[in-house]
């Protein structure tokens, strides 16, 4: 792939980024932003630029580490994900065009104080102007971009200058009638005057020594630029009459004509006509880049990746922005559609405060030149202090933001999603925190005693299941030399009343006392016999197991009849209000199981379902073995993790621990002795539809295991493993 050439130095990294500022932020929107704060908007422009610092900090590391032509979207893709990725691009690039767009369009009306002109030809004029000059070279641009800012600021210094002395404290009196509340309206309208400041990242592949020149360039152009707005907004509203210029398209020219006269507006309609021009300048040059790097990473088209070779740029990229650009010009109010889409860049702001902490805390090789200082606090600031300004915006930045939000979630999975196949770091840090977590929970499961285990037949059985359902709860309590209690629960209709004469042992139940007796005989543990008659059996074992205060409770998965799958499963009730963890097992024979599988999940598994295979294996000298398909190796990231939480688990259990690969396309399977299983999604669909617990797949016998609600995830932990899966 053809790469960018380096050509970009300190000075039109500055010029860039300042250009990128300098241009609505000054000319446009300080009228705007005098409505709703008064002439505390010298105060709103000083705390917006406070606001942007994190961000600046954190987008000047992520682009020495990976100085690569698409800025937030690539180090959001990286650190956040494909998905959130494809978002960030998407978004960024629309507000980037929105923001050229209405720079040039809010251009145009101080160049019709001195001519008559139609404003959106001459806007559409200079579009296509900048379009060009972006498809002759990135050089070409920057030292435009220069010399376009060495004019723009020398008007602005020469306004400042000579129109300081005219002064008037008393436009100053009632600074904070307005209140809390208008001066956080004001810095969240002005934000955007800043949001320029890292457009430069966007073109860090084609900055030279990235490593110093795009974190000078970035704080540095900041710095100044907070400055200089704070001074000229403060000239202007000194030098004019309270509420003059309130709501004016061209506020700078009307300060300028009560200080300086026709020559001093002269000369602020050229500096605003350039900055703004620089401006859209900058967001062409920057928002390209953004189609270019997504089609890099195959979330867009591969055409859109293609540089020329004439002119080493990327013209298809160029021109689909420029296109967007002259669209927006030509047909729609852009001035609402910027606000929409500057109140998503602050969104974006604080994703990269996000993805920076994602690469320091995740494994992914991460070596930036240079580094946030005050690290994780600045960037927690900044991602905090950005949902706040949001919040300032009104609910139609928010409409417009989901809008855009679901546009790009809808590009992802119609294009892009079967096109990828890798993680952003701090979904691949959440998956180690998930098994991190699950791997402590395990170690606290297998060191619980289980002391007493219930085992309930609620119908006859026959001996070999019996036996087979015996052994299981001996060998869940043979570590902690703990007892089995097999209980018969006999079932009578209502109308039949329960008096001495059902509860005389029938020759049934003392066959099942002798067999009982005869096991014990043979086992390792001690096992006692009982049998209980009522009226409702899912009532009694609940009952029972909360009087005597068993550990667990096993039982024989019973297939759903049409009944119960309307009404209700009774081994489903028990499952629900059981005092206990509860072991359904479907019963095909128990014979000293050597080799014991676990499946149900990729990772993590459930705590509780390893600590019980753990437990059988031990007791029968077994292995436990780990299946995974044998497509989890697409996503070489996440079989990474699984690897690592498979090896972390084999440290903690006391029995050997394999994996084993079960091929989805009929090839070679794994033929485990017993298999343990977390318990499956419980959702009405799933008991409608008959499947609350496994059918035997493995022609073995499978224990499902479900924990009792004391054990299962909080809501958080659940949303942590849904984003890890």
């Amino acid at each position: 792939m053809k790469e960018l050439e380096r050509d970009l130095g300190l000075p039109s990294v500055l010029a860039i980024s300042t250009g990128a500022m300098i241009g609505s932020g000054i000319f446009i929107l300080p009228a705007l932003a005098l409505e709703i704060a008064g002439p505390a908007v010298i105060v709103a422009y000083a705390l917006a630029g406070l606001l942007v610092v994190p961000a600046a900090l954190s987008k000047s590391e992520m682009a020495t580490a990976m100085p690569e032509a698409g800025g937030t979207y690539i180090y959001i893709e990286r650190g956040m994900g494909p998905l959130l990725g494809t978002i960030a691009g998407v978004g960024t690039w629309f507000s980037l065009s929105f923001k050229g767009a209405l720079a040039l369009v809010g251009g145009v009306p101080y160049l019709l104080l001195l001519f008559d002109l139609p404003l959106k030809p001459v806007a559409l004029g200079l579009a296509a102007f900048l379009i060009l000059v972006n498809i002759i070279g990135a050089k070409q641009t920057g030292r435009l971009q220069i010399a376009i800012v060495a004019v723009m600021l020398a008007a602005l210094g020469w306004f400042a200058a000579w129109s300081a002395p005219s002064v008037q404290p008393a436009n100053y009196a009632n600074f904070f009638d307005a209140g809390l509340s208008g001066l956080l309206a004001a810095t969240g309208l002005v934000f955007v005057s800043y949001a320029g400041v890292t457009k430069v990242a966007s073109v860090a592949e084609e900055v030279e020594s990235p490593g110093r020149n795009i974190p000078l360039g970035i704080l540095g152009s900041l710095v100044f630029t907070t400055l200089l707005y704070i001074t000229i907004v403060a000239v202007l509203v000194g030098v004019t009459e309270p509420g003059s210029v309130a709501g004016s398209l061209t506020p700078v020219a009307v300060a300028a004509e009560s200080t300086l006269g026709q020559v001093g507006v002269i000369i602020v309609i050229l500096a605003a006509v350039l900055a703004l021009i620089s401006t859209a300048n900058a967001g062409i040059l920057s928002s390209s880049r953004y189609p270019l790097a997504m089609s890099r990473d195959l979330l867009a088209p591969p055409s859109l990746s293609t540089v020329s070779d004439r002119f080493g740029t990327p013209i298809p990229a160029i021109t689909l922005t420029g296109i967007v650009l002259l669209l927006l010009i030509a047909f729609v109010p852009i001035l609402e559609i910027a606000k929409l889409a500057s109140a998503f860049q602050i969104l974006v702001f604080s994703l990269i405060n996000v993805a920076v902490v994602a690469f320091r805390e995740g494994s992914t090789e991460y070596n930036p030149e240079f580094t946030s200082p005050f690290y994780p606090w600045v960037q927690v600031f900044g991602a905090v202090t950005g949902v706040l300004l949001l919040t300032q915006m009104g609910p139609v930045a928010f409409v417009g933001a989901f809008v855009i939000v679901v546009g790009s979630v809808a590009w992802y999975f119609a294009y892009a999603r079967s096109r990828v196949n890798r993680s952003g770091v701090a979904t691949n840090a959440i998956r180690r925190q998930v098994n991190k977590n699950a791997v402590t929970n395990v170690v606290s499961a297998t060191d619980e005693h289980t002391k007493e285990v219930l085992v309930a037949f609620t119908k006859d059985v026959g001996p070999e299941r019996e036996r087979a359902l015996v052994n299981v709860a001996a060998d869940l309590v043979a570590r902690d030399d703990g007892r089995v209690v097999a209980v018969r629960f006999d079932e009578v209709p209502d109308q039949v009343p329960l008096t001495d004469d059902i509860t005389v042992q029938s020759p049934s139940d003392l066959s099942f006392e002798a067999r009982m007796s005869a096991f014990a005989d043979d086992a390792a543990v001690a096992i006692e016999a009982d049998e209980i008659v009522s009226h409702d059996t899912k009532h009694a074992v609940v009952n029972f197991a909360d009087h005597r205060g068993v550990d667990t409770i096993v039982a024989e998965h019973e297939p759903l009849r049409l009944q119960s799958r309307l009404f209700g499963d009774p081994i489903d009730w028990v499952v629900r209000h059981a005092p206990c963890d509860v072991i359904l097992v479907d019963n095909l024979g128990y014979d000293e199981p050597k080799r014991v599988t676990l499946t149900g999940a990729t990772s993590p598994y459930s705590p509780l379902a390893v600590s019980i295979a753990e437990r059988v294996a031990s007791a029968n000298r077994g292995t436990i073995s780990i299946q995974y398909t044998s497509d989890e190796s697409d996503e070489p990231d996440r079989l990474k993790v699984v690897n690592e939480y498979r090896t972390d688990l084999n440290n903690v259990l006391s029995v050997p621990v394999r994996t084993e690969a079960l091929f989805t396309d009929g090839g070679r399977r794994v033929h485990p002795d017993l298999v343990v299983q977390p318990s499956p999604d419980r959702r009405i669909r799933t008991a409608l539809l008959g499947t609350l617990s496994s059918t035997p797949s493995y022609n073995c016998t499978t224990l499902t295991v479900y924990s009792h609600a004391s054990r299962r995830p909080s809501v958080a932990e659940r949303l942590l493993e849904r984003l890890a899966s």
